[in-house]
This record gives structure tokens, C-alpha cells and sequence, in this order.
């Protein structure tokens, strides 16, 4: 072993003098020395056993590996390992073992070095983590999509095994998000639409919140540029006086919790520009209707010889009695914790002057979970028995990669409806409490308890009353399956679960079928060829056919469907060998008919290509529904923030950014999206739908005609509207130039009496 340090440390040096031709000015090597030893300082103030010399010789090997090399921004790269360790230790609270392979973490993907010779020098842990993050190098998706997922999959193998890797690799993910502006926009749009598709919810179920809500708000930054400017400097306009009311608000707390003898921290805790554009989206509503934003922390050190869910229902008591609470607005996280770990107590408060202000109650520990996540939790965890909804959590990822998709982007799919829904709680018959994902169905709660029970289900009773299979279970519901042996999947359950586990039961469950008929239609194809002479001394050529016949290109297809009685063999000597009457020797008379001919594939079809340039396109009145075609699934229309996807026809659809389908693409095909921008004239007009809610008063759907058509000069095409118990809502469909008209035109109506909402909504065509 000494004698293999001894060569790897000579190769390091032989390394270190090929490098010297770019080497780094002194000014830089004092900066990178500076980081490290932030990096130390940061370690020495954690409770782990310091390692100052295994850190120091990873640093100092991972700086020879890079030394000359440069990221976009021009700063040195190991400036990049260095900021990613300093994430681990100090926001997510990792030790010397993660610290090390946050260090290495681009050592084997960008230099000559292999696994093998970190194994050798660091030891087989560390080499293990740095080639669990070198197989996901390059993002969860990169260029070839299936491949990534795959090699996510594989990240997710790490699970079982150590943890830390994901951990490093959201840390990683995080310093790239902050230092993003250095990319191109096309880089961009899929560096954060990754990162919002996959990785902030992966934060999220890790109980990492910080970061999950740092990765959505630059995420945001950078495909909503000008909105994310727009609200952040709103935010900043207001934070000062927010900042007084807290001290206000915080006052009699600090008194009572000072003579209740406690040490605790307070803190304010201001909504994330992202978190308060989303409410505006949600609510159709604008900035300064945003009221809650602003939340108080109480951070406690519990007293001994008392439960610290006791204690943090002393202080629930002791704040109201100071101000009056939100009745429906109480979430207790400490009874029943969220599936991430995360433990608290909030209640909603009513301030002052007026404002709902939501109040978080929590211990050390509590808070020291909710900010490290998974990294936390473990370090707390008393026992073998002590599993959290986390835990449960991960073995049920387990569970999936036991028995993964074949195709690892819908692995990839499934694997994300676990991520990042709500949660409710519900009981099992004998009274046990069971988390399930908001939106769960009763077949959902039956695959959570046994694959078999859910292949089996009939229906529930919830709550002692029956119900089918699709009700969706509300918190507090107790649930009881029923199942008959007689029962089996349906290809449309499909569509009626929600959660990971009961998709990759149901698509097990159908593999396997499909399997078994597969083998049954196989032997049924062999014996109908077998038995008929001329098909049995053409048996490749009787196969070809038949493919061809039914257009099927693979056997497996074939048997496929014979298996499950879609296709007949009882025909198949006909089809094989057809009758060939008189007429086929006459061309013309015997050819096929135009239905029957089978169009050539068009050789030179032309490919729209977008304009030149850093994959930008300019969307005018003469390209448009042209060059460029305006999807259905969103509606875009000039003045929304836009992207282009290229398809593989060559075709450009043009998207909103914020698109459901628009973030799917950005994540899976990077290098097929274009940045946009408008430049029409107010030629064409575009169909838009706008909802509207009020109170039915005499004349006022008369006000908002008017004001569409005599005040903005806005054509209609269809109007459907209803009135109930004195309240009247529907839709309409106006002819609109752009997105200014359109908000100028709502801003109008909003302002007419008894309206009490419109809003733009998108109906797919």
C-alpha cells in the first residue's frame, strides 16, 4: 500500500508540473486558500471528530487534480468542490467522510484518476460516494434522457446503501443553481427546469427545506426573469416595516416566554419570491393582496422531566392567550410528523393591526431536523425500532427498485409522485395511523398495505360507509379494504391511483400478465404453423408475413395479441399464401386501391429550422402558426414569457415557460429548447377563456359586456354563464391581441361592482 501512495503521489506531481503552463495568478491561490480554511472553521464548529488531515489532504489532492482548469465564470474550479463541501458542513451538517467526497466529487469525471485510485488513497467509503455521484454526472437528464434517468435510478440504489450521496449530490446542485447566470439562456431554462422537476423535490422529501426553497426560488429566477425582479423589489420595499411590525408582534412574546424561564430564539421568517408568486398565480391575485407574508419561528430549549410536546403546547397556550387564533389554521406536526420528519406545532394568530401572522413552535432538535433534513434525523434517531415516515419512506424507494419500469424515464415519473405531495393521515381499521400522499385514493391506501389486498380490492368503507374504489381519502378517514379473490387489475386503475407504490404495483402486475400471454399466444402461433405443411417449410417467411399483415414489427407483439385472443390463427394459411385470382396478373385491375397503398416516406421533408444564434428564436406576426406553432397545452399568446422545444419532426412549438409539459421538456431534452421573444404588431388576434365569479345583481353581467366590447373593443366568441342561490360564474371566450390587452381588460372588470374574481384560465383544444 505505502508503495502505491508513493507512485500515485509522484503521478500527482508529474501532474502538478504539466499544469503549471496555466497556472493560477497569486491573488486566486489566496483566494482558494481562503475558502478552505472557511471550510475548516465552518467543520471545527460542528460536534463531529475533527479530521483536519484527511480534509486537508483531499483538498489538497482534488486542487493538483484541477489546478489550471476554469469554470464559465473564469474563477478556478476547485473554487466549485470547495463550495459544495462548505454546503455539506454548514447546511446540511455532513462530516469529514461527505466533506472529503464533496471535494473529490468531479476528480474521477474530469481528470485521468479512476475509483480505484480514490479507493486507494482515501479509503472504500469514500471512493464508494464519489462513484455513486460520478455515474449521475452531467445532471439527472442530460443530453441522452433515458440514459440519465437511468443513471438516477442508480443515484437512488445509493439509498439503501449511503445516503450521503444524494445529499452531495442536492449540495452540488445547489452551488450550480447560485452560480447559474454564468451559463447561456438555453443552458439555463434546463439546468432550472431540472432542478424544479427533480431536485428541489428531492429536498423536500429530505427534509433539506432551506434548499428545496432556495433551489424553487432561483429556479424561478431564471425562467420568470423580469417577474422574479419585479416581486423581489416589491419585497424589498416592504421589508423594513415588516421588520418593525415583527418586533411589535414579538414583544409580549418574549416577555412570556422570558418568565416562563425558557431559552429560545425568535425569528421572522419573509416568503421567498417564488412562494409569494405562486400564491399570486393561485389566487389570481396581485402582490399587495398577498397578506400572510411574513411567519414568526420560536426556536426552545425544552425543560428536563417534561415531553417536548408538552411544552410546545404550554407555549401554544401561553401566545394565544396574548393574541386570538385562527380556528382552522392549527397544524400540529408534532402528534403525527410529516413524512420528511419534519416536527413543529403552528398556529395563525391574529396581529395587532389586523394580520394573520402564522406562528412555528419548535424545539432545538425540531429545528435542527427541519433545516440538516435526513442528515439530522438519523443523528437523532434512538433505536432500531425508532422508523420515521423518512425511513418508511426510503424502504418503499426500496421497494420500487426492486422492481423497476423498464423504461426509466416513466421510472422516473413514478418515482416523482412521491416526492412532493401534501400529506393526510389516515386509520386502519384497528386504529393505526397511516401518512398517504393529499389526493390518495382508497386503491392507493389498499397497495399501501399489501400489493395483494390492492390486486384484490373491490371497494372500502370509509368511515363505515361504503365507497368505491377512486374516493379520495380525506384526513382523519378510517378506512377499511374489502377484496375479492374474483377481483383483478383493470388497465384503467391507471388512472385512478396517485402514488408511486400502487402505479409500480399495478404496472408490475400487468408485465407479468403480459408476460404470461405472451408465452400462451407464442406456443399458440408455433402449433398453428407447425400443423400446416407449407406454413411448417416457410416458417421465418409465415412469420414475416403475419408481422406485416397485422403491422406489428416484433414476435413478441405478435404473441402478444394472439395470447389475449385480439388476433385469430384460424385464418392463417390465407393470409400467409393469398388467393391469387386472374385479375392480380392485370396491373392495373389487380393492384391495390388507394386505401391499401402504403405512402412512401417523404425523403426531402422539409425541417423548419429556428433562426440563428444562442438557441434564440423572435416569434412575428408572419412565423407564427408557420415556423413556429403555439401549443395547445398552455395557450401562449404575445407578452407571455415563452421557450421554443424543437421536436424530432423538426417542428418548433412554442410553450409558456412555466408550462406543465414545458418543465417535462426542459428537463428531458436540453438541447431541443430555444429562449423566444415577441415581436408582433397587433395583427393577430388569439382565442383566451376568463372566468369570472360574483355576487348576481341587477346589470352588472351588463357592465361587463360593456366593458368588453364598447370600452376595449374585444370581439366574443362564446359565453357560458350560470346563477345559482344568488351567486353567478362560467366562462367566455374573447379575441385578444396580447397579453397586455388581456391583463389591462381584467384589471377593468375586477373593478366593477359585485365581480369578486376573473381570471385567465387555459382550456386545452
Amino acid at each position: 500500500m505505502l508503495a502505491y501512495i508513493k507512485k500515485k503521489q509522484y503521478l500527482c506531481a508529474v501532474f502538478w508540473l504539466i499544469m503549471q503552463k496555466n497556472e493560477f495568478t497569486q491573488e486566486e491561490e489566496q483566494m482558494i486558500q481562503q475558502e478552505f480554511e472557511a471550510l475548516l472553521d465552518d467543520y471545527a464548529h460542528t460536534p463531529h471528530r475533527q479530521k483536519v488531515e484527511l480534509i486537508t489532504h483531499a483538498f489538497n489532492f482534488a486542487h493538483k487534480a484541477h489546478y489550471g482548469v476554469r469554470r464559465l465564470s473564469g474563477e478556478p474550479y476547485i473554487m466549485h468542490p470547495l463550495a459544495v463541501a462548505r454546503i455539506c458542513v454548514r447546511e446540511i451538517g455532513l462530516g469529514s467522510t461527505s466533506i472529503c467526497s464533496a471535494l473529490l466529487h468531479d476528480v474521477v469525471e474530469d481528470t485521468d484518476y479512476t475509483v480505484e485510485d480514490i479507493a486507494g488513497l482515501f479509503g472504500d467509503k469514500i471512493a464508494q460516494i464519489v462513484g455513486g455521484l460520478t455515474k449521475i454526472s452531467g445532471g439527472v437528464f442530460g443530453d441522452q434522457a433515458s440514459e440519465q434517468a437511468e443513471n438516477f435510478r442508480k443515484l437512488l440504489l445509493t439509498i439503501s446503501d449511503d445516503i450521503r450521496v444524494v445529499l452531495i449530490k442536492i449540495a452540488d446542485r445547489l452551488h450550480n443553481m447560485r452560480t447559474l447566470g454564468a451559463q447561456p439562456k438555453n443552458k439555463q431554462y434546463k439546468i432550472a427546469g431540472e432542478t424544479q422537476y427533480i431536485y428541489a423535490p428531492l429536498a423536500h422529501r429530505l427534509g433539506l427545506f432551506p434548499i428545496k426553497t432556495e433551489l424553487e426560488d432561483l429556479s424561478f429566477k431564471y425562467e420568470h426573469p423580469e417577474t422574479w425582479q419585479e416581486i423581489h423589489d416589491k419585497l424589498e420595499g416592504i421589508k423594513a416595516s415588516k421588520m418593525e411590525s415583527f418586533e411589535e408582534f414579538a414583544l409580549p412574546i418574549r416577555e412570556r416566554l422570558n418568565e416562563m424561564g425558557y431559552s429560545f430564539t425568535l425569528k421572522a421568517r419573509i416568503k421567498t419570491v417564488y412562494s409569494i408568486w405562486k400564491k399570486m398565480v393561485r389566487q389570481q391575485c396581485s402582490f399587495e393582496d398577498v397578506y400572510d407574508l411574513m411567519a414568526v419561528r420560536i426556536i426552545f430549549t425544552p425543560h428536563e422531566g417534561m415531553t417536548e410536546k408538552d411544552q410546545c403546547w404550554m407555549i401554544y397556550s401561553a401566545i394565544t392567550e396574548i393574541y386570538r387564533p385562527h380556528p382552522e389554521r392549527i397544524r400540529d406536526w408534532i402528534s403525527t410528523p410529516k413524512a420528511n420528519g419534519y416536527e413543529a406545532l403552528h398556529v395563525t394568530v391574529m396581529g395587532s393591526h389586523g394580520e394573520w401572522i402564522e406562528v412555528q413552535i419548535r424545539t432545538d432538535r425540531m429545528h435542527e431536523i427541519a433545516e440538516h433534513g435526513y442528515a439530522a434525523h438519523w443523528k437523532y434517531k434512538t433505536g432500531e425500532s425508532d422508523n420515521s415516515e423518512l425511513d418508511k419512506w426510503i424502504q418503499e424507494i426500496k421497494d420500487i427498485l426492486a422492481h423497476p419500469d423498464k423504461d426509466a424515464m416513466e421510472f422516473l415519473g413514478t418515482f416523482k409522485l412521491n416526492l412532493f405531495a401534501q400529506e393526510v393521515f389516515v386509520f386502519t381499521p384497528k386504529g393505526e395511523i397511516k401518512t398517504m400522499p393529499a389526493g390518495s385514493t382508497a386503491l392507493d391506501f389498499a397497495f399501501l398495505l399489501h400489493s395483494e389486498l390492492g390486486e384484490h380490492c373491490i371497494g372500502a368503507k370509509v368511515n363505515h360507509t361504503l365507497v368505491p374504489l377512486s374516493y379520495r381519502l380525506k384526513g382523519g378517514d378510517q378506512v377499511e379494504i374489502l377484496t375479492s379473490n374474483s377481483q383483478h387489475p383493470q388497465r384503467e386503475w391507471l388512472e385512478m391511483v396517485t402514488t408511486a407504490k400502487a402505479k409500480n404495483g399495478l404496472n408490475q402486475y400487468f408485465r407479468k400478465e403480459e408476460r404470461k400471454y405472451t408465452k400462451h399466444g407464442e406456443r399458440l402461433v408455433e402449433d398453428a404453423i407447425s400443423m400446416d405443411k407449407d406454413l411448417a417449410a416457410n416458417h421465418d417467411q409465415a412469420l414475416a408475413r403475419l408481422l406485416s399483415y397485422y403491422q406489428l414489427t416484433q414476435p413478441s407483439e405478435l404473441y402478444l395479441k394472439v395470447g389475449q385472443g385480439l388476433i385469430r390463427l384460424d385464418t392463417i394459411h390465407d393470409i400467409v399464401f393469398p388467393k391469387r385470382g386472374w385479375r392480380s396478373y392485370i396491373p392495373f385491375i389487380g393492384g391495390k386501391k388507394p386505401s391499401e397503398v402504403v405512402p412512401k416516406p417523404e425523403e426531402n421533408k422539409e425541417i423548419v429550422k429556428p433562426q440563428k444564434g444562442p438557441h434564440a428564436i423572435v416569434l412575428t406576426d408572419e412565423n407564427l402558426g408557420k415556423d413556429y406553432l403555439l401549443s395547445n397545452c398552455c395557450h401562449p399568446i404575445p407578452g407571455d414569457e415563452v421557450l421554443g422545444y424543437l421536436d424530432e419532426a423538426g417542428k418548433m412549438h412554442i410553450h409558456k415557460i412555466d408550462c406543465e409539459e414545458a418543465m417535462v421538456l426542459k428537463s428531458s431534452y436540453g438541447k431541443r429548447i430555444y429562449s423566444a421573444t415577441w415581436n408582433t404588431h397587433r395583427v393577430q388576434s388569439f382565442v383566451e377563456t376568463i372566468e369570472l365569479k360574483g355576487i348576481d345583481r341587477f346589470g352588472v353581467f351588463i357592465r361587463v359586456l360593456q366593458t368588453i366590447t364598447t370600452d376595449f373593443h374585444i370581439n366574443m366568441r362564446a359565453i357560458n354563464i350560470s346563477s345559482e342561490d344568488g351567486i353567478f360564474q362560467g366562462t367566455m371566450e374573447i379575441y385578444v391581441y396580447d397579453r397586455l390587452e388581456l391583463e389591462n381588460l381584467l384589471k377593468a372588470i375586477r373593478k366593477i361592482d359585485n365581480i369578486k374574481e376573473v381570471k385567465r384560465v387555459v382550456v386545452e383544444s
